[in-house]
């Protein structure tokens, strides 16, 4: 395999390109790009969020953004806590889907996780995302923890149901 890929916690240099590329991809959604953008970055300065990022041949090409505080979560009553960790921002480049790349991130994010003594990991997903659901059941996340609505900057109210899975 000549191709080089490598996990790691995102740096704010790339947190900044990586948010570049979503926003020129988000086409309408764009207004609600920039904020999260915006969002994202304070997170992380303030450390409330750790961004891991899948890096092949030097290009972003997955990702996945651990909340570790209550303020930043949508309902963070049961979601997050001292040893209870918000996973969300699963993404993936489309070519890059199906090939293993993002397996090999979540249990990167997993194990650096339960070494910073995280016992619990909780996410949230559409009622309607089966696909995304399968997905999440097949990691372990089964527990059924609750219903909620969540809001976008736009004003857009989706539903969301959240699962959790202890870290083992």
């Amino acid at each position: 395999m000549d191709e080089l890929f490598i996990c790691k916690i995102a740096s704010l240099q790339e947190m900044n390109v990586k948010w570049d590329y979503e926003i020129a991809q988000s086409g309408e959604d764009k207004e609600n790009w920039i904020v999260w953008k915006k969002r994202s970055i304070e997170n992380y300065k303030q450390g409330y969020t750790i961004p891991y990022y899948g890096i092949l041949d030097g290009v972003i090409i997955c990702e996945a953004t651990a909340m570790i505080h209550p303020k930043v979560v949508q309902n963070s009553d049961d979601l997050v806590d001292g040893h209870t960790v918000y996973l969300s921002a699963f993404r993936t480049i489309d070519k890059f889907q199906g090939k293993g790349y993002f397996s090999k991130l979540f249990h990167f994010m997993m194990d650096d996780l339960r070494q910073k003594g995280f016992t619990k990991a909780t996410l949230g997903v559409e009622p309607d995302e089966e696909k995304n659901k399968e997905i999440y059941a097949h990691y372990g996340f089964t527990e059924y923890i609750k219903s909620g609505k969540e809001y976008y900057p736009d004003g857009t109210v989706i539903d969301v149901e959240y699962y959790g899975k202890t870290l083992e």
